[in-house]
């Protein structure tokens, strides 16, 4: 993918698809190391998942054979030097306590770093696509972070649906003006 939020967008797709009420998206950046976790409340996978998974021939889909975003994102970050790991608790061995943990990490002056790219898209593509589930988004660099928690946002609106199209446009302007600040 041309983008690492293209790859966050897929990420949190899988996610939602997986049933999770809560998907934690976060971007931990240094003037060296970007670091991206994503962190789900849904239904995890087994260990034999796991482990399949980061094969781009291996995918839950019907539509097609090979899935690749989760091996993408894995080349990309260990193609900078960087890391990645994901860890699993599948709702049937943990009934309380499941979900799925995806990191990435990238060093950022290597030559096959993959830009940011637009990450308030790929946010606000998430949160319209799927209005009935809640994302919290954090972006910390340099001191400043960037943040939103459609939680917050239900308690504001009360029965007034995050997939609404002004909701949308705030949602997203909100993001730009946080960015826009810190330059």
């Amino acid at each position: 993918m041309k983008e690492l939020s293209l790859n966050i967008l897929d990420v949190a797709e899988n996610s939602v698809k997986a049933g999770a009420a809560l998907t934690q998206i976060s971007i931990d950046e240094t003037d060296e190391l970007l670091t991206l976790k994503i962190i789900d409340d849904g239904c995890g996978m087994s260990e034999e998942t796991v482990k399949a998974v980061t094969d781009p021939f291996y995918t839950t889909r019907t539509t097609r054979k090979v899935g690749l975003g989760v091996p993408l994102l894995k080349l990309a970050a260990e193609q900078t030097g960087g890391s990645f790991s994901i860890v699993s608790k599948s709702s049937e061995q943990y009934k309380s306590e499941h979900g799925t943990v995806v990191s990435a990490s990238f060093y950022k002056n290597h030559l096959d770093f993959t830009p940011l790219g637009d990450v308030v898209s790929s946010v606000t593509t998430l949160i319209q696509g799927h209005p009935d589930t809640d994302f919290l988004f954090t972006h910390s660099f340099n001191g400043n972070v960037v943040k939103l928690d459609t939680r917050e946002l239900r308690e504001v609106l009360g029965d007034v649906s995050l997939g609404e199209y002004d909701v949308i446009k705030w949602i997203e302007e909100y993001l730009k003006e946080q960015y826009d600040q810190f330059g």
